[in-house]
């Protein structure tokens, strides 16, 4: 289970996450993230799983293992990170996707402040 301090509950920072910031995709999931300058206590992450996944059970099957296979990639991330997962389709086992779509943001935002601070 992630930490109370590291899950992502307003609905204006969900909004605001998932319009501005970095994005990656994969058939299964969106991964959304953005800076919050004030957030200081550690990456903030919130999901998204629509009732076209599944019935209440499964939504709660697939949080579950979304909350505990993101737990670990938490490391990628500064603190100041607030992420979105979105859920598109079920399947079986979402650690493959949720690892190589954190990796591939880690290395967005990774990118984009090198630019910045070049510039």
């Amino acid at each position: 289970m992630l930490a109370h301090n590291h899950r992502l509950r307003n609905s204006k920072d969900f909004a605001r996450v998932t319009k501005t910031g970095f994005r990656a995709t994969s058939q299964h999931l969106v991964l959304y993230a953005a800076v919050s300058p004030t957030l200081t206590t550690g990456p903030q992450v919130g999901l998204i799983i629509n009732k076209t996944v599944g019935g209440s059970v499964t939504r709660h099957r697939i949080a579950r293992q979304l909350r505990h296979a993101i737990k670990s990639d938490l490391s990628k991330f500064a603190p100041s990170i607030q992420m979105v997962i979105r859920v598109l389709r079920p399947i079986e086992d979402y650690t493959g996707d949720l690892a190589k779509l954190t990796t591939q943001l880690a290395e967005k935002i990774e990118k984009s402040r090198e630019s910045e601070a070049r510039s």
